[in-house]
């Protein structure tokens, strides 16, 4: 006895609605109508549906169960690509994880692009929230290196723990000698990493994008005093740089 709609959408564990649109994708044949217009589905109808189910429930998209097909072998192709993703996504899964026990051991941090959790204890608050904007601005290789200008730092660092507890009204010639003091650690990463002069070839996001987002989290995250401290100490360590040439 052939079957409805209602009723072959029932017996496959379907709705409807699903069954039309496995119609209007070319998923299932049209059936046969009685004289009266109403669908007749036959058991051919609903093992192709069932085989639909199947592989929906493997994970292949609509779009490639057509080419998939259910002649002859195993659809090698589409289940191999589907298997791929499958393996990416269990180790993307496996190393969050592992990310939050470790968070959760006290051997980690969130606070920091992942790869800086070893460097993080060197960081002040502010220092890690700027990684973080970096790491949406500037590209892998750009952000290897920032780790490299983190660890060749010695620690603890008085050039950097004087700029840390730099107050916001800090006199003129406090700013001046903290500058002083930065000074030769900007001058060696720029001789180390020159590209930090013309980023260009490291930006995600564009030259005018990185550079107005970068000014805007140095004015949020730092104090007025330590900005202009930073501006200082860049000039001063270019000025040296371009004495020595």
């Amino acid at each position: 006895m052939p079957w409805s709609t209602r009723e072959i959408a029932e017996l496959a564990g379907t709705s409807v609605n699903t069954v039309r649109y496995y119609h209007r994708s070319g998923l299932l044949d049209e059936p046969g109508r009685t004289s009266n217009g109403y669908k007749q589905y036959g058991a051919r109808h609903l093992v192709r549906l069932l085989q639909v189910r199947r592989l929906r429930d493997l994970g292949v998209p609509l779009a490639q169960i057509e080419t998939v097909g259910f002649g002859g072998g195993p659809p090698t192709a589409a289940l191999l690509a589907i298997d791929a993703d499958l393996t990416a996504s269990i180790e993307r899964l496996q190393r969050t994880r592992a990310e939050i026990r470790a968070t959760l051991d006290g051997s980690s941090a969130i606070d920091v692009p992942s790869g800086f959790e070893d460097v993080a204890s060197r960081l002040s608050d502010p220092d890690r929230s700027l990684l973080l904007v970096y790491s949406r601005l500037y590209n892998e290789s750009a952000m290897t290196d920032v780790k490299r200008m983190i660890e060749s730092e010695p620690e603890p660092d008085g050039a950097s723990a004087a700029f840390d507890t730099l107050p916001a009204d800090a006199d003129d010639a406090t700013r001046q000698l903290v500058a002083e003091t930065l000074a030769p650690k900007i001058a060696q990463h720029l001789v180390d990493y020159p590209w930090v002069m013309e980023p260009v070839e490291h930006v995600s996001k564009g030259q005018r994008v990185t550079r107005e987002a970068v000014t805007e989290a140095l004015k949020e995250l730092y104090n007025a005093a330590q900005v202009d401290v930073l501006g200082r100490a860049s000039a001063i360590a270019q000025e040296r740089l371009n004495v020595g040439q």
